[in-house]
């Protein structure tokens, strides 16, 4: 394993775990009721974040999902770095439906045995518009089905964020700009040496990263 990956992959988790282990206690935070699995797979391009440690200078990001199993997504995360026609970078962790959560709670598969809390916390009716949350408060997702979304439609999902207990003040719109990604796709193509970047972390092991996960688990799989 790349060692810059391994440690990008500790620092981000360690602080998550950390907490975890600790008995963080939360608020409940409300969720989606009996959200369309089916419906909800597809593409949805990432309008604006409260990023986590990889997202913090992202353009042009989406998130796919395809269901492989009865409560398991395959996911595959899409961004570039630096600017919009930057090098890609892929994640593909694993999503894991919880039972009798009316699909909206999943358990996240970066990097076994660990699983990141996602919360499904709206959806609108036609599955065009979304909000991936955590009971924490600490990272959001605003997602759509299309690049941009009209002020009025994105201000009033910024206040179902704020109304769920979330600081604002940390959300960042997620440049995106597919004219320029394809222009400048096009330009790099005719040079040697273009920078794609993948990092499939929902399959390293333990071993791979100095992480210490030693509070209960459950059936295998520490849940943060």
């Amino acid at each position: 394993m790349n060692p810059v990956v391994r440690g990008l992959v500790a620092v981000s988790l360690f602080p998550v775990v950390l907490f975890g282990c600790l008995g963080m206690t939360v608020d409940p935070i409300d969720t989606a009721s009996d959200v369309d699995l089916d419906r909800f797979m597809g593409k949805w391009y990432v309008i604006a974040n409260i990023p986590t440690y990889f997202e913090r200078d992202i353009y042009n990001a989406v998130e796919e999902y395809e269901r492989v199993a009865d409560n398991k997504v395959a996911t595959r995360f899409t961004y570039r770095t630096k600017s919009v026609d930057g090098p890609e970078k892929i994640m593909e962790p694993t999503g894991f439906v919880e039972e009798g959560s009316g699909n909206a709670v999943w358990g996240m598969q970066f990097i076994w045995p660990v699983k990141a809390e996602y919360r499904i916390v709206y959806v609108s009716t036609e599955y065009d518009l979304t909000i991936i949350g955590r009971s924490r408060r600490d990272y959001v997702w605003i997602m759509s089905r299309t690049p941009s979304i009209d002020p009025s439609e994105y201000d009033q999902l910024v206040k179902k964020v704020a109304d769920l207990g979330y600081d604002i003040g940390k959300l960042r719109k997620i440049p995106n700009n597919w004219e320029a990604q394809q222009s400048g796709q096009a330009g790099h193509s005719r040079k040697s040496g273009m920078t794609r970047s993948r990092l499939s972390v929902n399959k390293l092991s333990a071993s791979d990263v100095p992480i210490k996960t030693d509070c209960d688990l459950d059936s295998g799989n520490q849940s943060v």
